[in-house]
């Protein structure tokens, strides 16, 4: 494919979602926010990102959304170099993508529906099907009936049912979640990663950073672990130097 083409951005089963190969990001010389990191995320995993605050666990997620490059190294989505594509390739594929921001990023003075179909319109799809899925997703989450309801007048985990609904909308094929449960009480939390999970049964990668040693507890998948910016632990692979338990990775 020449450099910069538009990609056929699909899923085939031989090939990872994504490929991290040795990429490390520097927002300053002396310390890297994230080191020579390597693994695999494959269709329909759901997959960990656990480390205490600083560890690189948002500078990951930013990387996998393609809103940063790593300075050393590469990542692969389905086999294309991100690195070695235009802007308007790597705009198609994060249309891919879905992203529940840790400070939710909605758009406080819009209705939930409206929050809740930004990525659809982006996508271009038309305003019936963008009615229908709107209205859909919305129910999913257990807002039905507050669709036209401001979002910055919800609680917090009203609000952040809103940023699931609003991820959840397009079907993305990655679905990238910064602790999304870290200020939520345990009910929504459960609600929250209930809905998650749903998503892998559809064939959508899950990534979750958090710092939740319970929460990874009760709900075991597999884990990269990360200390100051370095992958110190990562479980459920036949490729790591070891197996780790989970009180090695978090």
């Amino acid at each position: 494919m020449e450099t910069g083409a538009m990609p056929p951005f699909s899923a085939a089963a031989h090939v990872p979602l994504v490929s991290l190969r040795r990429v490390s990001r520097f927002y300053r010389p002396d310390r890297p926010s994230l080191f020579d990191i390597s693994f695999d995320i494959h269709p329909g995993e759901f997959l960990y990102v656990s480390g205490v605050s600083g560890a690189g666990k948002s500078t990951l997620i930013r990387l996998l959304h393609c809103a940063e490059q790593p300075d050393t190294g590469s990542i692969a989505f389905l086999g294309h170099d991100v690195s070695r594509l235009e802007p308007k390739a790597i705009s198609v594929l994060r249309r891919s993508m879905g992203v529940v921001f840790q400070d939710f990023r909605l758009i406080e003075d819009l209705s939930v529906e409206a929050n809740v179909a930004v990525p659809l319109e982006v996508a271009g799809l038309s305003r019936a099907r963008i009615r229908k899925r709107v209205a859909e997703v919305i129910e999913r989450v257990g807002l039905g009936g507050r669709s036209r309801e401001i979002a910055g007048t919800l609680s917090g985990g009203e609000q952040q049912r809103v940023a699931i609904a609003r991820a959840l909308a397009s079907e993305p094929t990655l679905l990238l979640a910064d602790e999304p449960t870290g200020s939520l009480d345990a009910f929504t939390a459960d609600f929250i990663l209930d809905l998650l999970e749903e998503a892998t049964g559809r064939g959508a990668a899950v990534v979750l950073a958090t710092h939740d040693r319970m929460l990874m507890a009760a709900r075991p998948h597999r884990i990269v672990a990360l200390e100051g910016g370095r992958m110190v632990g990562l479980t459920g692979d036949d490729r790591a130097p070891a197996a780790v338990g989970l009180q090695q990775v978090v």
